[in-house]
Order: structure tokens, then sequence, then C-alpha cells
């Protein structure tokens, strides 16, 4: 793979990890969910009339997935929520494609290689991994370090859920780019179906509460939706120049990202169980998609 593609891999992973970064950062992580993908929508609209458009058999999984992007964005601001970026984000992206693998054994009638089992091992014990770390690193008080546990384990159970959500959009979109003919706008309209749909809910819902969260918060939307876009962009340009494999894999080390903006942006408490953990899942992560 020539550096050039590695670097902008590499860019495009940085990207992902920073536009969760914002939603995490954000006081309401859902209405900041809504404003990326609402960020996203404004720069796809403009581009879109430009674009070779998706053919007719891609438009049944566009809009199954756009339905499961709206439950991808409520676990996301969830998970954040309750509990630490670097807790989260490698439970919810390390597990997918972990997911994705022991699915296809009974579903496709594949069957898992040495460096899959191996990976497997590395995604479960950074998840595990990850669990005994929180139980750790909880405060030293009893009533404190209850809730605090509490907090942690509802952000694992979010997480988690999350990866079969992102594991399910994998496998639909996988479908639905290939159907496609156009790739780049199949995702384009998926970004606006989503921001459609979202801020329908909260227009419905809270449409005051929103209209202030986007005065203060406008940027989010346009670093989110830019990060997204250009996160996807990014890998699907790599990807006509280099094995897909390998350019699946390096975008893992959005993993390794997300937990140095967390410790160095978020002000997180990171230690070295956590650190072995995440080093593990994406480990793992990179071995999966490389087997």
């Amino acid at each position: 793979m020539a550096p050039s593609v590695v670097a902008i891999v590499l860019c495009g992973a940085l990207l992902h990890a920073g536009w969760n970064a914002l939603v995490k950062k954000g006081r309401d992580p859902f209405l900041s969910s809504v404003l990326v993908a609402g960020g996203a929508s404004l720069i796809s609209l403009p581009l879109l009339p430009f674009l070779a458009q998706p053919a007719a058999a891609s438009w049944q999984y566009a809009l199954l997935s756009t339905a499961i992007h709206y439950v991808y964005y409520g676990l996301l601001a969830a998970a954040y929520r309750h509990g630490d970026m670097s807790h989260a984000y490698p439970l919810m992206r390390g597990s997918a494609p972990l997911l994705v693998a022991l699915s296809s054994v009974p579903l496709l009638g594949e069957r898992l290689t040495l460096t899959q089992y191996a990976a497997v091992a590395c995604i479960s014990g950074g998840i595990f991994g990850l669990w005994f770390a929180s139980r750790a690193q909880a405060p030293a008080s009893d009533a404190v370090d209850d809730g605090a546990f509490a907090a942690r384990h509802r952000s694992t159970t979010y997480a988690s859920l999350n990866a079969v959500v992102i594991a399910a959009y994998t496998l639909v979109d996988g479908m639905g780019a290939r159907a496609s003919g156009a790739p780049a706008a199949y995702v384009m309209w998926l970004h606006v179906l989503s921001a459609a749909g979202l801020l329908a809910w909260c227009l419905v819902r809270s449409p005051r509460q929103l209209r202030e969260y986007a005065r203060e918060f406008w940027r989010v939307a346009l670093l989110g939706g830019a990060g997204t876009l250009g996160a996807y962009g990014m890998a699907l340009w790599a990807m006509t120049l280099a094995p897909l494999a390998a350019v699946a894999a390096l975008r893992e080390t959005s993993i390794l990202f997300a937990a140095l903006i967390a410790r160095f942006f978020l002000s997180e408490r990171i230690g070295g169980k956590r650190v072995a953990a995440i080093v593990a899942i994406a480990a793992g992560a990179v071995l999966m998609r490389l087997a």
C-alpha cells in the first residue's frame, strides 16, 4: 500500500474518532448526533445532483439501513451519556467485525480461519478487559462506586447492543452499495434520509430544545458532518487503489485514535488495564479484517 494511501486511511480513521468525540463532548449526546447527521446531510444535498444516482435495486437496502441507523444514533448517544468514550468506542467498533464474522458461520455456512479465531480471542479478551478495568477504576466510596459501576454497566450494554446494530447495517450497506453501482451517492442518500427522520422526530418532540441546541452547537453540525462524510470518502477512495482487506484493517486504528482523543481532548482517565484492553480489541479488529 502506497504511503499516500496509508496516510489518507489514517486521516479517515482520525476523522471518525473525532466526530464521535464531538458527540461525547456535547451536553446532550443525542442532539449532538442529530446535528452531525444534519450536517452530513447539508453537505451531501448540493453534491448529489452531480453524482451518478444509485440503481433502483439498492433503495430497499437504503431504506432498511436508514431504519437501522435510527437505532444506531440512539444507542450511540446512550452509550456516551453513561460512560467514557475510551470505554464505549472500542466496544462498538471492535465488536462489530467480530459479530459479522461469527454470524457468517450459521448464516452463510462459512468457516473461520486460524487468524479469525485469534482475532476472536483478542477482541473477546479486550472486551472482558474493559469490563474489569472499569470495575478497577471506580472511586473508593462504596456509594459512588456502585453508582459509577452501574453507569459503566449501562454504557457497556448500550455499546454492545450498538455493535450488533453496526454489524447489521454493515451487512445491509455492503449489499446496498454493491447493488447501487454508485456507492458515494448511496452513502450520501443514507445521511440525507437518516437526518430527515431524526430531525422530524426532534421537531415533533422538542422543537425548541433542538433550535436552542443547534444555535449553541452549530459547529458540531459542520465539523461532525464533514468528519463522518470525510471518513467514509477517504476509505472509499483508498479502496480503489489498495486491497479492501488492507484498507478495512487500517481503518480499525480509529479505536486507538479514539483512546488518544478521549485522554487528551476529553480528559478521560485511562489506566494501564484499559489501555491493554483497547490495544487487544484494536489488534483483534485488524486481524479480523485481514483474515
